[in-house]
């Protein structure tokens, strides 16, 4: 034993300025025939905020399992090849040895959470470790404060949002004060501000404490500003290692990775294709592609007539719905209190009509998911009426009301439950009384469309979170509900994904169906919503089109949401774009059109 602690101890002073080395690693998962990890060699400075990129399936997460020892320690299979933590050999050091050098925030945050209340399970690690009462309090109110939970000490876990249930997730590695921090999709529910924040927090630690940061994201903005460099995986080998600028510029790269670009540097990038700027002009940021807009720009009356016409660039814009009297929903002086007493929503007053998309925004905790439930009967209203489809939710249980109202959870897992993908789009059918060969042909069609087919015979729960959300969403589709309520429908997803289901989304809308969606990616809510509904506290905030939502940026600001990047930039070209809010690419792109500009 002792040979071996000094072993350890002689890698340690080795490779002090390492915080993490994986040598050769390649990983199977138990009774799987392709491995997750290929190969892997990777060296990681201490200090350093390393970006974790790629697909869904590329083998993010698998990786990150392997440097705190959950693999091989805790999930049995085949890792072959060395990691080595902190000087640190994973297979030989215990689990709870190596969660006092590196904390590991899991995708799904409700799997780390254990106390009743945030109080108590923000002082759970630390507990554990023996560290004086005092030490305790400190740490738990200065990390709660880090992570914008301040004042929710007392708060039941139960009633915490899933945005708030995430920088719950946060605080509890970060209370133990680690060396080395990985994250697995840690910003994924969290609100535009809330994101922010956290990767404000994050660089802090980072620069301060010399914290070394292994971040898996989909989310580019933040990470651009705040990464040193970024690894993308792809079927779980390294395809590409670099500074994210390089990339992020490399718009084919990107889309054959899986990775979402950033919307100014899809105008730049079409800006070079056509070789009026060059590669490292590709703006990626604000102030970068304002002033190549303002550069380019030929004088106001050249394109005048071009801007007039951008609206048949967005016909799922069209007011093409026929609104019926009634409506889908109508909500009437609608409150909602918790079992405790806490306040949830303040006199809800709203009417959706039928076959509009509607999106529903704003911070974590703010009321979104709470509201949506009252759609379907997951909850009852305190004071107030709720009528869905002619029902008052009132007086029909939610099983009566699912026939008709489709509800996709936040959390895939919390309503997935069949052991393949098959049964489990069949039991909602039977569920509603349908028999026979009609199952048959709606779930080999729900199938095909969604591209789930090749998991037909799968359980779902071998699956990646992405591909169990779709598997959420493919149950409701197969009952064709006349309203679908879907909450975070892109969560986990890479980008390849997050268009897959928004396409998805968007047939059934063009079908005629009623869409409620919850979402903090603004640049989807942009691109396919025709009203935007912003909460704040339990109240409606701002309700209206995209274009005059996103146009309110301090009124925006104020309940944590930052429009999207596209939306402020035209709000910083507005001397020369007549106050119009642009929300696509292609809008800006069509200024330019018709050979009216042909260099600098």
């Amino acid at each position: 034993m002792k040979a071996v602690e000094a072993e350890q101890t002689m890698k340690t002073m080795q490779h002090i300025d390492n915080a993490l080395e994986l040598h050769n690693v390649s990983y199977h998962y138990p009774n799987s025939m392709e491995p997750s990890l290929r190969n892997i060699s990777l060296t990681v400075d201490k200090g350093k905020f390393v970006g974790l990129m790629g697909a869904t399936g590329a083998g993010k997460t698998t990786l990150s399992l392997c440097l705190n020892g959950l693999i091989p320690q805790l999930l049995e299979g085949k890792l072959m090849g060395q990691v080595i933590v902190a000087g640190l050999d994973v297979r030989k050091t215990a689990v709870q040895s190596l969660s006092k050098i590196l904390g590991l925030v899991l995708q799904d945050p409700e799997t780390q959470i254990i106390g009743r209340t945030v109080e108590e399970d923000t002082a759970f690690g630390p507990r554990n470790f023996l560290v004086p009462l005092e030490e305790i309090k400190r740490r738990v109110n200065q990390t709660l404060e880090k992570v914008r939970l301040q004042g929710y000490n007392k708060r039941l876990t139960q009633e915490l949002s899933g945005g708030e249930k995430q920088r719950l997730a946060i605080a509890g590695v970060l209370v133990m004060e680690p060396e080395i921090l990985v994250l697995d999709e840690p910003t994924s529910e969290l609100d535009p501000v809330g994101r922010s924040e956290i990767f404000e927090t994050l660089d802090d630690l980072r620069r301060q404490k010399e914290l070394t940061i292994m971040l898996v994201e989909h989310s580019s903005e933040e990470l651009i500003k705040k990464a040193d460099e970024v690894v993308v995986l792809n079927q779980g080998e390294v395809v590409w290692r670099g500074v994210p600028t390089e990339l992020f510029r490399n718009i084919p790269l990107l889309r054959q990775y899986g990775i979402k670009p950033l919307p100014v540097s899809l105008i730049g990038w079409a800006f070079y294709e056509r070789g009026w700027v060059p590669f490292d002009e590709i703006p990626l940021d604000i102030p970068s592609a304002e002033h190549l807009v303002r550069d380019l720009l030929p004088r106001h009356g050249q394109w005048r007539d071009n801007l007039q016409s951008l609206q048949h660039l967005q016909p799922q814009k069209t007011d093409s719905f026929q609104a019926q009297k009634e409506g889908a929903v109508r909500i009437r002086d609608l409150i909602y209190q918790y079992n405790s007493g806490q306040p949830a929503l303040r006199g809800i007053n709203l009417t959706i009509a039928t076959g509009e998309f509607v999106a529903l925004i704003g911070q974590n905790g703010a009321g979104k998911s709470t509201l949506a439930k009252h759609l379907n009967g997951l909850l009852k209203p305190t004071c107030g009426d709720v009528i869905v489809e002619g029902m008052n939710t009132l007086k029909y249980d939610t099983a009566h009301l699912s026939k008709t109202i489709g509800y996709v959870f936040q959390n895939p897992d919390h309503q997935i439950f069949s052991v393949t993908v098959e049964k489990e789009l069949e039991y909602g059918l039977k569920n509603a009384g349908f028999k026979g060969q009609e199952i048959k042909e709606r779930v080999d069609q729900v199938l095909k469309s969604t591209g789930l087919e090749r998991y037909r015979h799968v359980h779902p729960f071998t699956l990646g979170k992405g591909e169990r959300q779709l598997i959420a969403v493919a149950s409701i589709l197969v009952i064709k509900p006349k309203l679908l309520i879907i909450d975070e429908p892109t969560t986990g997803s890479d980008w390849a994904g997050v268009q897959t289901m928004m396409a998805l989304i968007s047939q059934l809308h063009l079908a005629g169906t009623t869409i409620v969606m919850i979402s903090h990616d603004m640049d989807l809510v942009a691109q396919y919503a025709q009203r935007v509904i912003v909460l704040k506290d339990g109240g409606i905030l701002l309700d209206g089109s995209p274009r005059d939502v996103f146009s309110k940026e301090e009124l925006l600001l104020d309940a944590a949401i930052v429009p999207p990047q596209l939306c402020r930039l035209s709000s910083r070209l507005k001397d020369v774009l007549f106050q119009e809010t642009l929300i696509e690419p292609e809008e800006f792109i069509a200024l330019f059109e018709n050979g009216r500009v042909t260099g600098r």
